[in-house]
């Protein structure tokens, strides 16, 4: 049988979680913008805890709420994920220390750090067997990709002969 935590109890997952995040949004923006009059910090506690009850108890609101906080909170790993790539990416060495990316290869790692965060993206999510199927096992996907193959190797070729020409 697996243990349950108190953190994973239907309980603190859908009244008490749900109430102190929205009482405490509410309490803030009260106190932010001092709807109430100023210095009116016990008025602003009562209506922010009777929101947070009102909240609670309304069913499709907090679901709502629940759904945009785990997109938060995906999108903040995601976000720092990309801060960290871009920090490795971008950073100035000092030339007599170390070593300095040169700007086609800050182009070059940008590249492989999207393709690499997108490509996280979807196997996190568990959509990698969707993604594959729609873009290999499909009726028009074999010429597809020939074709996009081929354009790429023109457009490659393109740009040695331009580059050399100058």
């Amino acid at each position: 049988m697996v243990q349950e935590t108190i953190f994973q109890h239907w309980i603190f997952t859908q009244f008490i979680l749900p109430f102190a995040l929205m009482t405490a949004i509410v309490y803030g923006i009260l106190e932010k913008t001092k709807l109430l009059g100023e210095d009116k910090h016990q008025l602003n506690a009562i209506v922010a805890f009777i929101i947070g009850l009102i909240f609670t108890g309304a069913i499709f609101p907090k679901l709502v709420v629940e759904n945009l906080i785990l997109f938060l909170t995906v999108a903040l790993v995601v976000l720092f994920i990309i801060l960290i790539l871009w920090g490795f990416i971008t950073t100035k060495a000092d030339k007599d220390k170390g070593f300095e990316l040169e700007k086609w290869m800050k182009y070059t790692l940008w590249a492989v750090a999207g393709v690499a965060v997108l490509a996280a993206l979807v196997w996190a999510t568990g959509l990698g067997d969707n993604v594959v199927n729609l873009l290999f096992n499909q009726s028009w996907s074999n010429t597809f990709w020939t074709n996009l193959l081929f354009i790429i190797v023109i457009i490659v070729a393109l740009i040695i002969i331009l580059r050399n020409k100058d």
